[in-house]
């Protein structure tokens, strides 16, 4: 019953701000992985930097000791739903389309290599 409850908006609104007053790395850290949804492995994260060509793993290294990243074995998730929200929602609508055209496009030529990337990439 708990679980059903919807949060009220000053809870997004409170990790909104939290998220903005931390250092730009960790919040493109955050906002890139908020495309990809709620958990990712590391090796998607490093086959992501070198096709990006940006530092993604020590922005959510900082976001681990912040609290609002979970790393357990090979794996970084949000801690809740709702930070993943709060960082997808810091990129206005427009952005993230492009994004995700460009996340996307960034990793299509690596489909032969991890065919579970692209499948990540387009979920």
């Amino acid at each position: 019953k708990i679980l059903c409850q919807k949060l009220p908006d000053d809870v997004a609104e409170f990790l909104s701000n939290t998220i903005e007053a931390l250092p730009d790395n960790v919040k493109e850290s955050l906002s890139t992985l908020s495309c990809f949804g709620a958990s990712v492995s590391s090796s998607f994260v490093k086959t992501l930097e070198r096709a990006l060509g940006k530092t993604l793993l020590d922005g959510m290294d900082a976001a681990v000791a912040e609290g609002l990243l979970d790393k357990i074995n090979d794996h970084y998730r949000f801690s809740h739903d709702r930070i993943q929200e709060a960082a997808y929602n810091l990129m206005n609508i427009l952005d993230r389309c492009n994004y995700h055209f460009s996340y996307g496009m960034a990793l299509a030529p690596l489909e032969d290599e991890e065919d579970d990337f692209i499948f990540t990439a387009v979920t």
